[in-house]
């Protein structure tokens, strides 16, 4: 890894916890944008606690802790919170610095979709395009070492390249372990760590949209024979009703 590699050098993190799993449909209950100048380097943290308007599921509750009376009580109102959240993370990406995103796909697709629900401008029309560039560990990890069993998700992550995970769900605790994660990726792949973060975007366009081709013939296979899985990555483009 050359002295100038993205991986020691600063790195923004984002993760939301929602209401569900749904991009379409869910809506955000907490969000962290964590900025690390270097590695060991001590966090610099921003978080929100929105009230999402609905009811918060009492199974995504006891992932992350957070229960419609606490929403409702101290959240921000929803709109105001998402253009503050956007806001930040234009700004960051607006001033190039990488940004880390565990499962981006999901993040930045609901966040994509909680903007146009609040006509708030999206973030694809703040930067003028989709954002980048952006680094997610899962779609990094199952490229470099696709062949290695096991789950993948950012628990596992941490186990397996030794990065400290305290506070699972709580997002800016996700957030700076998924920077972890991404640092260690860069630093024992050359194939990541040793190219600009703009080319490392596109690899992982190219390597999502091969990961998602690959699962969609599994469920094809094995489930539905008419199932289909977006390519697009690190945004589903959103589509009107």
């Amino acid at each position: 890894m050359s002295e100038a590699s993205w991986a020691s050098g600063p790195l923004a993190a984002f993760d939301l916890e929602t209401t569900g799993t749904d991009v379409e449909r869910d809506r955000i209950v907490t969000a962290a944008l964590v900025v690390i100048d270097h590695p060991g380097a001590a966090p610099r943290s921003r978080g929100w606690l929105l009230d999402p308007g609905v009811a918060i599921p009492e199974a995504a509750a006891a992932i992350h802790g957070i229960s419609t009376e606490q929403a409702r009580a101290q959240g921000a109102p929803a709109a105001a919170g998402v253009a503050e959240i956007t806001a930040a993370v234009a700004g960051t990406l607006a001033a190039g610095v990488p940004l880390v995103i565990m499962n981006a796909r999901y993040d930045l697709s609901l966040l994509d979709r909680e903007c146009r629900r609040h006509g708030v401008s999206p973030l694809s029309a703040r930067l003028g395009g989709v954002p980048s560039p952006v680094i997610d560990p899962l779609v990094l990890d199952k490229n470099l070492d696709r062949y290695r069993k096991g789950k993948r998700n950012l628990r596992a992550l941490c186990e397996h390249y030794g990065v400290p995970l305290d506070h699972a769900h709580e997002a800016a605790a996700d957030a700076v372990a998924a920077a972890g994660v991404a640092r260690r990726l860069g630093e024992l792949f050359p194939l990541a760590g040793a190219v600009s973060p703009a080319e490392l975007h596109e690899l992982q366009v190219r390597a999502a949209a091969e990961q998602a081709a690959s699962f969609e013939r599994y469920l094809r296979r094995t489930y539905d024979p008419g199932a289909e899985v977006t390519p697009a990555w690190p945004v589903i483009p959103f589509a009107a009703a």
